[in-house]
């Protein structure tokens, strides 16, 4: 097999599909990649543990595997794509990497650090993101402006922005409709990835260097984790939150996002909050 920029030969496929308890066609089509989308975003939930514990957050291909399949952990945005992007590649997809400016509701400024990706697929394009967090995608949207798909309990649209040139990704709220984040179409690669990686995950001013964050998207509840607050939210958007006490974070990174850890991480977990 020849190598590609995205690793496909170098992914033991039955080991990923089995984590994600895909069973399905293995063809690159649109129900293929709905599928493989919908089966990796409810059984790989976004976390940061790597850094709250201390520790570097590598990109190779090995190291995911070693990670998110073998270990069942989870992982961020560039970890979660570039593992999802080399199962699309080992099944021949045609796939670019993408960059996102993340909002969050807001119009401010942020740089352009958040992955995701596009396929290719009988002449449209799709995006495909499984690592975005607690309102992300559950399956693909076609790269349409004003398109707008029920994805379980939940809606997103596609609009393309006149004044920046951007796509941005919405998703609606009880209130209207609610910007996740706006991207381009200028093709990334992983070792772009790698640049931002360092930064994210080492920069005192990103999000991600002074506090848990996990979150798990499904169909039918949202759930999220941010240092010790877990809030859990309906499609009715009822949400219940509460404050976990320090020595009950690993069963509940277990029992609500799927997230076991050694008996070493969670006694450095707890440790962490207690300080």
């Amino acid at each position: 097999m020849t190598e590609s920029v995205w690793g496909g030969e170098q992914l033991d496929l039955d080991a990923y599909l089995a984590r994600i308890g895909y069973t399905g066609d293995r063809r690159p089509t649109a129900d293929t990649l709905r599928g493989l989308h919908a089966a990796h975003s409810a059984s790989i939930s976004f976390e940061n543990l790597e850094i709250v514990l201390g520790r570097p957050v590598p990109l190779d291909l090995e190291s995911l595997q070693t990670k998110m399949v073998m270990q069942r952990r989870g992982g961020y945005c560039y970890e979660q794509n570039l593992l999802y992007a080399a199962a699309l590649d080992r099944l021949g997809f045609a796939l670019t990497g993408l960059c996102a400016r993340t909002r969050m509701g807001e119009r401010r400024l942020r740089p352009a650090t958040h992955a995701l990706l596009a396929v290719e697929l009988d002449g449209e394009r799709w995006i495909t993101d499984v690592g975005f967090g607690g309102e992300a995608l559950l399956e693909p949207l076609p790269l349409r402006d004003g398109v707008r798909a029920r994805q379980g309990g939940w809606t997103f649209g596609l609009v393309r922005e006149d004044e920046t040139g951007s796509w941005v990704l919405r998703t609606r709220h009880e209130d209207g409709w609610f910007d996740l984040y706006a991207f381009g179409t200028e093709r990334r690669y992983p070792a772009d990835y790698a640049v931002f990686n360092h930064y994210i995950s080492t920069h005192p001013r990103s999000p991600f260097t002074g506090q848990m964050v996990v979150q798990r998207p499904l169909p039918d509840r949202r759930s999220t984790l941010v240092g010790r607050q877990f809030t859990r939210t309906r499609p009715d958007w009822t949400h219940e939150v509460r404050e976990v006490a320090p020595e009950d974070l690993p069963a509940l990174l277990e029992t609500e996002f799927g997230i076991a850890l050694s008996a070493t991480e969670a006694k450095a977990l707890v440790t962490f909050h207690k300080e």
